[in-house]
């Protein structure tokens, strides 16, 4: 399961960066902080990570189910994930889509 979460949270990360075309090798050493401080990935591990998820696709609300399953009662860690997306939302050019966006997210985290 834990590898699973760490999964659907990178997927959530990496959903920002692409939702809103930012450029991907600006965002990547930031994407790549954040999956070392919290799963102990390497920055290559992090970095394909990222460009496959971003080429291939995902299904975000699955993503969100999982860790809503996994963090049910857990909000800190919740909160911890909402405090990263703003980062990443707040490192380039902010929009209305990406207020919307945010806040869909952290709605659908809090549905538990």
């Amino acid at each position: 399961m834990e590898k699973k979460i760490k999964k659907s949270v990178a997927t959530l990360l990496a959903h920002i960066i692409k939702m809103d075309d930012r450029d991907i090798e600006k965002e990547t050493p930031l994407f790549c902080k954040f999956m070392e401080m919290d799963f102990d990935w390497d920055a290559e591990e992090a970095k394909e990570f990222l460009k496959r998820t971003i080429e291939e696709g995902y299904d975000l609300d699955a993503h969100i189910a999982i860790i809503n399953e996994a963090l049910c009662d857990d909000k800190l860690s919740k909160m911890h994930i909402l405090e990263q997306l703003n980062h990443i939302i707040y490192s380039d050019t902010i929009t209305p889509k990406d207020y919307e966006e945010f806040e869909k997210i952290k709605k659908a985290l809090f549905s538990c």
